[in-house]
């Protein structure tokens, strides 16, 4: 009997990695190309705010007695709040405490917890200032700036639309449908109410072809969240990249769309990375912790491994899930209302039905389309078949399962760090 020569290969997993034994001979691994952290992250980001990108520097923009509204993104993203908040406010130290509010881009998702905040921002953050969570369904919470392409309210927090300086922060990735985060995102949906964010995600945007990773100009989505974003006035963009350590690669500051621009681009450069064929099975991740918490944010990771996929191959995610669906959320009572993926995509067929979250579940029936999904997890095995997933209790075994029936023909790709590299074919 031929013994394939053996690898181990670690994939993100919550606050670890996860080993899996793959045939070397047959495996291919996809990263992003690695960009070294900076030497003084501290000093690149206050050089970035006082040489801006298309815009003057922070501290000449905030007048005596202007308000300063700063928007965060929330516990599911890997954005390095802790550092790179508490330094933002050093720079604005001029600035009086009680003139500036701290918002969490929360978009749909819960609350965070103050033992979260805190853990985000540090302890010291959340007792001297003000920080508030973004209440994506409180009227009294949002102002209208006109409407969606669908007539819908484009309704943003008053925090932030009524604040004299408005700061976005954030990091910068290739997302599954927005082309990438970051920018005018943090702003739409990051603040904006449910109702704007549900018509922006709507089904026939979300299956439209554009609406994938990496592209903007041309993406429904990317350019509606633009428009909206851009009614409110002048905001001042903090976002930075990052590698798979966290540590941050670029620091992109000034104008909200020229200055998303370059840390597009500059991202594209590492996190895109070309294949010429697509395989037999793909094994991917959610890039660990946080972006692994729940199974609403794993299906990122699904869509970057499904896009070199061949038709009818098997998709293998590893995403930790230690917050479930999150049980009881809008994702979690669709998917149970339904029989299969083939419903789900039935009912959002019909213009008269609108439910939260309904996006996520829609990108995954169409990668359940075209592949079949196993998920390795913490979830319980009736959660991941109640999903309509199949759960996987070993990934090597599963994989060596597979290419025993395939042959000696058969190929694998592994995304170690999942979305944070998004893979195309050649031929796109």
């Amino acid at each position: 009997m031929l013994r394939l020569e053996r690898m181990i290969v670690n994939l993100a997993y919550g606050h670890g990695h996860l080993a899996v034994d793959l045939p070397r001979d047959r495996t291919t691994i996809i990263e992003p190309s690695h960009n070294p952290g900076l030497p003084d992250e501290q000093s690149a980001l206050l050089d970035a705010l006082q040489k801006p990108i298309g815009a003057p520097p922070l501290r000449e923009i905030i007048k005596a007695q202007d308000t300063v509204c700063i928007s965060f993104t929330d516990l599911t993203r890997a954005t390095p709040n802790e550092r790179l908040i508490p330094w933002l406010l050093d720079h604005l130290a001029g600035v009086p405490r009680e003139r500036i509010t701290l918002l969490n881009q929360l978009g749909t998702h819960r609350p965070n917890s103050r033992a979260e905040l805190e853990h985000m921002l540090t302890p010291s953050v959340v007792q001297d200032y003000r920080v508030l969570n973004h209440e994506p369904e409180n009227p009294k919470a949002l102002v209208q700036f006109g409407t969606t392409r669908d007539g819908t309210p484009a309704l943003i927090n008053r925090h932030f639309v009524e604040a004299g300086v408005r700061i976005v922060t954030g990091f910068i990735e290739p997302h599954f449908f927005a082309g990438f985060s970051g920018g005018p995102k943090g702003i739409m949906p990051g603040v904006a109410g449910l109702e704007t964010v549900m018509s922006n995600h709507r089904a026939a945007n979300i299956a439209h072809p554009q609406s994938v990773f990496g592209i903007t100009d041309g993406n429904p989505i990317w350019e509606e969240m633009r428009e909206i974003a851009l009614r409110l006035g002048p905001a001042f963009l903090l976002n930075v990249t990052l590698n798979e350590q966290r540590q941050i690669t670029g620091v992109f500051a000034g104008d909200l769309l020229q200055a998303h621009q370059v840390g597009c681009e500059f991202v594209r450069k590492s996190a895109m990375q070309m294949v010429s064929e697509p395989f037999d099975i793909v094994v991917t991740t959610n890039s660990g912790y946080p972006l692994d918490l729940n199974l609403y944010q794993g299906v990122k990771g699904m869509s970057a491994g499904a896009r070199i996929l061949k038709p009818g191959g098997l998709l293998i995610l590893a995403c930790e899930c230690r917050e479930g669906v999150p049980p009881g959320s809008p994702l979690d009572k669709l998917l149970r209302s339904a029989s299969g993926p083939e419903e789900i995509l039935a009912m959002l067929a019909s213009a008269s039905f609108v439910r939260p979250e309904q996006w996520q579940a829609q990108i995954q029936a169409l990668i359940q389309r075209h592949a079949r999904v196993l998920i390795y997890s913490s979830l319980p095995e009736e959660t991941v078949r109640r999903a309509h997933l199949a759960p996987c209790a070993d990934v090597s075994a599963a994989v060596a399962k597979e290419l025993g029936q395939i042959g000696p023909e058969g190929r694998v790709a592994v995304l170690p760090q999942g979305p944070l590299t998004i893979p195309y074919l050649a031929s796109l």
